[in-house]
């Protein structure tokens, strides 16, 4: 396993499953964030989503299992993975996603990396704008897989109407969120995972902790922590998972003021030196970090 030649790819979207998708928005409400209209997909998902400049939180739910296809050798089923890690690993993150420029020599570099040897794959679907008008979006994907992390999804996305997706006034948070900062990994042996999240990253740069370690991705990082920086970043304690998603954190103007909002809310939170955040247990078994911008 190699790394691969393209340039280092930043953060693109998280996928974070839940089983009531009205109930999920109304949470991310109430956690200050501003949430986008119901999409439906060909597959049998339905998703939400929470904007920032260039990346953005999926909140996503199976809406039709019948229409759910079923994997294949050379094919990703992103719908069977929602509905299966909802299935046996419950509500939470479970797939991170990064740019792509070029999704199908993405798909071509996961091959030779010795990551993934997925068919491309493209879809479109129609979305709103504030205004209530309709636009069309279109997006094409390439999959990869760590086999030492089975439960954790990772694929890369290429925007072909990126006019048409983006848009400053869903960005615009009463939280004060300004971007979508981390994904937090959690990993018994991060170093197992480092070659392939190295490759899948594009050659990111690696930021050394002890057993830890960021990779410093153009928008955002990622974050592989093992179980004893975990407890003391966020409180987990260690399960007998090798490896899994947390949850994130997002950048934010003023991290008291954030505070306030989650004690007006009535959401548990803890507060230390370095973020606020929410966790799992608390946010549909996803961890929500709040740090400074």
């Amino acid at each position: 396993m190699s790394a691969t030649a393209s340039a280092p790819r930043g953060l693109d979207h998280l996928v974070i499953g839940v089983r009531d998708l009205d109930a999920a928005g109304k949470l991310y409400e109430r956690l200050g964030f501003r949430v986008g209209a119901r999409n439906r997909h060909p597959w049998g998902t339905e998703n939400r989503i929470v904007q920032f400049p260039g990346s953005f939180l999926e909140l996503v739910t199976v809406a039709d299992a019948g229409a759910i296809p079923a994997p294949g050798e050379r094919t990703f089923s992103f719908g069977a993975f929602v509905r299966d890690a909802l299935a046996e690993q419950g509500e939470g993150l479970s797939m991170l996603v990064l740019e792509s420029r070029d999704a199908k020599a993405d798909a071509a570099a996961f091959k030779v990396a010795g990551i993934g040897d997925y068919e491309p794959f493209f879809f479109e679907r129609q979305a709103k704008r504030p205004d209530g008008s309709t636009v069309r979006v279109a997006f094409e994907l390439a999959f990869a897989a760590d086999p030492k992390a089975p439960e954790c999804g990772f694929f890369v996305c290429q925007q072909h109407e990126p006019q048409n997706f983006w848009n400053p006034e869903f960005q615009l948070h009463p939280n004060g969120a300004t971007a979508l900062a981390s994904a937090v990994m959690l990993a018994d042996d991060p170093a197992a995972h480092r070659a392939f999240l190295t490759a899948f990253s594009g050659g990111a740069e690696v930021l050394e902790g002890n057993e830890d370690y960021v990779l410093a991705l153009p928008r955002g990082r990622l974050d592989v922590l093992d179980p004893e920086t975990a407890r003391g970043a966020y409180q987990v304690e260690p399960d007998t998972t090798p490896a899994r998603f947390l949850g994130f954190c997002v950048s934010v103007l003023d991290l008291e003021a954030v505070a306030e909002r989650l004690s007006a809310a009535g959401i548990p939170f803890i507060q230390n030196d370095e973020r606020v955040f929410v966790q799992a247990e608390d946010a549909l078994g996803c961890m929500v970090g709040f740090e400074p911008a």
